[in-house]
């Protein structure tokens, strides 16, 4: 049986990075499920849909082509489109597109066909609970509300993404809002989901942490 490590956690928790490193040092293929759905966002903005285009949305999300190479870049339709599914546009976006039921059914249904025959590394809302419930290491990351949004606001001004930290932290308390009252797919914490709260800890102590657990068997 391949190994499935479950990654489940709110917005600005770390899970992103901490799940590359993961991936890197136990050798598991990472898929970002986030990626995914950013990508039906992207698709929808460029065909000039709004979230009053539900059907064509979900007719969208049925036929475009998501990879991912070995080092994590996005490519949709065979364009690679990593930095472009981290803008502002497509961030404020996502988190609608994804709560529509048949969108996420498309994208669990990629996502899992992604793992098949692979060691793999997941990380999301609902991995631990509705993409794959029965995976041998499950986690929860979190941090507060304030952490996650000076993390996030870090990562733009890398990135070069224009968002004052206000508005990362509203756009951050709108995920939050939104990922836990989702019909399907919503953000929970699960018993059997071992929780690491990230506030003061370091990259390198989640990752390593959660390391020991992984290769601990």
């Amino acid at each position: 049986m391949n190994k499935i490590v479950a990654i489940d956690g709110p917005a600005g928790s770390g899970k992103g990075t901490i799940t590359q490193i993961i991936a890197d040092k136990c050798h598991l293929v990472n898929i970002d499920t986030g990626a995914t759905y950013r990508c039906v966002a992207l698709a929808a903005l460029r065909h000039g849909l709004t979230l009053d285009d539900k059907e064509a949305i979900i007719d969208l999300s049925s036929k475009i082509n998501i990879t991912f190479d070995e080092t994590g870049h996005v490519f949709l339709d065979g364009e690679d489109v990593s930095e472009e599914i981290r803008g502002k546009e497509v961030t404020t976006f996502v988190s609608p597109v994804s709560s529509i039921v048949e969108v996420r059914t498309n994208m669990v249904a990629l996502q899992r066909q992604m793992a098949l025959g692979h060691d793999v590394i997941m990380e999301g809302r609902d991995i631990t609970t509705v993409v794959f419930p029965n995976a041998q290491y499950k986690f929860y990351l979190d941090a507060s509300l304030e952490e996650r949004a000076k993390r996030r606001y870090a990562q733009n001004q890398e990135k070069g993404i224009e968002m004052s930290y206000e508005e990362v932290l509203d756009n951050i308390k709108k995920r939050d809002y939104n990922d836990m009252h989702k019909e399907v797919g919503s953000l929970i914490r699960t018993d059997d989901a071992i929780y690491i709260d990230t506030t003061n800890m370091t990259i390198d102590e989640v990752a390593n942490k959660m390391i020991n657990i992984i290769e601990g068997d």
